[in-house]
Protein backbone atom coordinates (compact mmCIF):
# COMPACT_ATOMS: atom_id res chain seq x y z
CA UNK A 1 0.00 0.00 0.00
CA UNK A 2 1.39 3.34 -1.51
CA UNK A 3 0.44 6.57 0.44
CA UNK A 4 0.39 10.37 -1.36
CA UNK A 5 -1.22 13.28 0.25
CA UNK A 6 -3.26 15.23 -1.40
CA UNK A 7 -3.46 19.09 -1.40
CA UNK A 8 -5.96 18.74 1.35
CA UNK A 9 -4.55 18.43 4.76
CA UNK A 10 -4.98 14.14 5.85
CA UNK A 11 -6.43 13.93 2.80
CA UNK A 12 -5.16 11.06 0.86
CA UNK A 13 -4.86 8.80 -2.19
CA UNK A 14 -4.62 5.19 -1.35
CA UNK A 15 -2.39 3.16 -3.81
CA UNK A 16 -2.80 -0.67 -3.23
CA UNK A 17 -0.18 -3.28 -4.16
CA UNK A 18 -1.72 -4.96 -7.29
CA UNK A 19 -0.66 -8.61 -7.71
CA UNK A 20 -2.39 -10.28 -10.80
CA UNK A 21 -1.76 -13.06 -12.82
CA UNK A 22 -4.26 -15.77 -15.20
CA UNK A 23 -6.13 -16.84 -12.38
CA UNK A 24 -7.27 -13.23 -11.44
CA UNK A 25 -6.06 -10.61 -9.15
CA UNK A 26 -5.22 -9.86 -5.24
CA UNK A 27 -4.53 -6.60 -3.42
CA UNK A 28 -4.58 -5.87 0.37
CA UNK A 29 -7.27 -2.72 0.06
CA UNK A 30 -6.37 -1.75 4.03
CA UNK A 31 -3.73 -2.72 6.37
CA UNK A 32 -4.10 -0.45 9.68
CA UNK A 33 -1.13 -0.52 10.70
CA UNK A 34 0.49 0.79 7.07
CA UNK A 35 -2.04 3.58 7.15
CA UNK A 36 -0.81 4.45 10.96
CA UNK A 37 2.88 3.93 10.03
CA UNK A 38 2.42 6.32 6.29
CA UNK A 39 -0.40 8.82 7.58
CA UNK A 40 0.28 9.23 11.64
CA UNK A 41 -3.40 8.64 11.51
CA UNK A 42 -4.81 5.53 13.72
CA UNK A 43 -8.00 4.86 12.15
CA UNK A 44 -10.64 2.14 13.39
CA UNK A 45 -13.64 1.68 10.57
CA UNK A 46 -16.84 0.80 12.22
CA UNK A 47 -19.16 0.63 9.21
CA UNK A 48 -19.09 -0.44 5.82
CA UNK A 49 -21.16 0.97 2.80
CA UNK A 50 -22.19 0.54 -0.46
CA UNK A 51 -23.90 1.92 -3.90
CA UNK A 52 -25.03 1.21 -7.10
CA UNK A 53 -25.68 4.11 -9.43
CA UNK A 54 -26.06 4.72 -13.42
CA UNK A 55 -24.22 7.13 -15.26
CA UNK A 56 -24.77 10.89 -14.65
CA UNK A 57 -25.68 9.68 -10.76
CA UNK A 58 -24.23 12.72 -8.61
CA UNK A 59 -24.30 11.90 -4.55
CA UNK A 60 -23.20 14.67 -2.72
CA UNK A 61 -21.37 16.89 -1.11
CA UNK A 62 -22.50 14.91 2.43
CA UNK A 63 -20.83 15.23 5.88
CA UNK A 64 -21.84 14.57 9.27
CA UNK A 65 -21.28 17.01 12.15
CA UNK A 66 -20.69 16.80 15.46
CA UNK A 67 -20.33 13.23 17.56
CA UNK A 68 -21.26 11.78 13.97
CA UNK A 69 -18.54 13.20 12.14
CA UNK A 70 -16.66 10.91 9.71
CA UNK A 71 -13.92 9.92 7.73
CA UNK A 72 -14.05 7.77 4.87
CA UNK A 73 -12.42 5.50 2.88
CA UNK A 74 -13.50 5.39 -0.92
CA UNK A 75 -13.10 2.66 -3.70
CA UNK A 76 -14.65 1.61 -6.80
CA UNK A 77 -15.62 -1.74 -7.00
CA UNK A 78 -17.10 -1.31 -11.19
CA UNK A 79 -17.35 1.14 -12.77
CA UNK A 80 -15.70 4.71 -13.03
CA UNK A 81 -16.33 7.96 -10.80
CA UNK A 82 -14.95 11.63 -10.29
CA UNK A 83 -14.98 11.63 -6.30
CA UNK A 84 -15.00 15.10 -4.66
CA UNK A 85 -13.73 16.38 -1.43
CA UNK A 86 -14.20 19.85 -0.19
CA UNK A 87 -12.43 20.95 2.57
CA UNK A 88 -15.09 22.76 4.91
CA UNK A 89 -12.77 23.10 8.08
CA UNK A 90 -13.06 27.06 8.70
CA UNK A 91 -10.07 26.98 10.21
CA UNK A 92 -7.73 25.08 7.82
CA UNK A 93 -5.67 26.98 4.70
CA UNK A 94 -7.22 24.93 2.51
CA UNK A 95 -11.14 26.09 3.59
CA UNK A 96 -12.89 25.98 0.42
CA UNK A 97 -10.50 23.72 -2.14
CA UNK A 98 -11.16 20.53 -3.46
CA UNK A 99 -9.69 17.43 -4.60
CA UNK A 100 -11.09 15.30 -7.39
CA UNK A 101 -10.28 12.63 -8.43
CA UNK A 102 -11.00 9.51 -10.63
CA UNK A 103 -11.91 5.95 -9.24
CA UNK A 104 -12.27 2.93 -11.13
CA UNK A 105 -12.29 -0.57 -10.89
CA UNK A 106 -8.95 -0.63 -12.79
CA UNK A 107 -7.08 2.02 -10.98
CA UNK A 108 -7.65 0.57 -7.93
CA UNK A 109 -6.95 3.62 -6.47
CA UNK A 110 -8.99 4.34 -3.07
CA UNK A 111 -9.11 8.02 -1.38
CA UNK A 112 -9.07 8.67 2.51
CA UNK A 113 -11.23 11.51 3.31
CA UNK A 114 -10.72 12.93 6.61
CA UNK A 115 -12.84 14.30 9.29
CA UNK A 116 -13.68 18.19 8.44
CA UNK A 117 -14.41 17.41 4.99
CA UNK A 118 -17.59 17.27 2.32
CA UNK A 119 -17.77 14.58 -0.04
CA UNK A 120 -19.57 13.43 -3.35
CA UNK A 121 -19.16 11.51 -6.26
CA UNK A 122 -20.42 11.50 -9.61
CA UNK A 123 -20.39 8.37 -11.61
CA UNK A 124 -18.69 8.44 -15.28
CA UNK A 125 -19.13 4.82 -16.49
CA UNK A 126 -22.34 3.46 -17.86
CA UNK A 127 -22.75 2.65 -14.13
CA UNK A 128 -20.66 2.17 -11.34
CA UNK A 129 -20.58 0.04 -7.65
CA UNK A 130 -18.98 2.29 -4.86
CA UNK A 131 -17.83 1.37 -1.53
CA UNK A 132 -16.65 3.01 1.35
CA UNK A 133 -15.45 2.10 5.19
CA UNK A 134 -16.59 4.87 7.96
CA UNK A 135 -14.94 5.62 11.63
CA UNK A 136 -18.22 6.43 12.95
CA UNK A 137 -22.14 5.16 12.23
CA UNK A 138 -24.54 7.02 9.97
CA UNK A 139 -26.60 9.42 12.30
CA UNK A 140 -29.34 11.27 10.03
CA UNK A 141 -29.73 14.08 12.16
CA UNK A 142 -25.72 15.11 12.46
CA UNK A 143 -26.03 14.43 8.37
CA UNK A 144 -25.37 17.88 6.27
CA UNK A 145 -24.61 19.04 2.57
CA UNK A 146 -23.01 21.67 0.28
CA UNK A 147 -24.79 21.95 -3.33
CA UNK A 148 -23.11 20.14 -5.76
CA UNK A 149 -22.55 23.31 -8.57
CA UNK A 150 -21.80 25.81 -5.56
CA UNK A 151 -19.33 28.83 -7.61
CA UNK A 152 -17.79 29.24 -5.03
CA UNK A 153 -16.36 25.77 -5.43
CA UNK A 154 -15.57 25.47 -9.06
CA UNK A 155 -15.79 21.91 -9.62
CA UNK A 156 -15.98 20.52 -13.16
CA UNK A 157 -17.74 17.21 -12.71
CA UNK A 158 -16.90 16.35 -16.00
CA UNK A 159 -20.42 15.66 -17.02
CA UNK A 160 -23.14 18.51 -18.47
CA UNK A 161 -25.28 19.64 -15.79
CA UNK A 162 -28.60 18.96 -17.82
CA UNK A 163 -27.16 15.16 -17.54
CA UNK A 164 -27.00 14.90 -13.81
CA UNK A 165 -29.44 12.55 -11.49
CA UNK A 166 -29.49 13.97 -7.97
CA UNK A 167 -31.60 13.26 -5.40
CA UNK A 168 -34.48 15.51 -4.22
CA UNK A 169 -32.81 16.36 -1.06
CA UNK A 170 -29.76 16.88 -2.85
CA UNK A 171 -30.79 19.73 -5.37
CA UNK A 172 -31.77 21.99 -2.64
CA UNK A 173 -28.34 22.08 -0.38
CA UNK A 174 -26.76 25.57 0.81
CA UNK A 175 -23.81 26.64 -0.36
CA UNK A 176 -20.40 26.78 1.62
CA UNK A 177 -21.08 30.25 2.19
CA UNK A 178 -24.81 29.89 3.69
CA UNK A 179 -23.27 26.96 5.31
CA UNK A 180 -20.72 28.72 7.07
CA UNK A 181 -22.41 30.18 10.72
CA UNK A 182 -23.41 26.50 11.13
CA UNK A 183 -19.93 24.25 10.76
CA UNK A 184 -18.40 22.59 13.58
CA UNK A 185 -15.38 21.72 12.97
Amino acid sequence: MRIEETLLPGCFLVHDTFHGDHRGYFFESFNRKTFLAQTGLDINFVQDNQSHSQKGVLRGLHFQQGDAVQAKLVRVLQGKVLDVAVDIRPKSPTFGKHVAVELSEDSHTQLFVPRGLAHGFVVLSEAATFFYKCDNYYHPASEAGIIFNDPALGIDWQLPEADLLLSAKDKVLPTLQELLPALKF
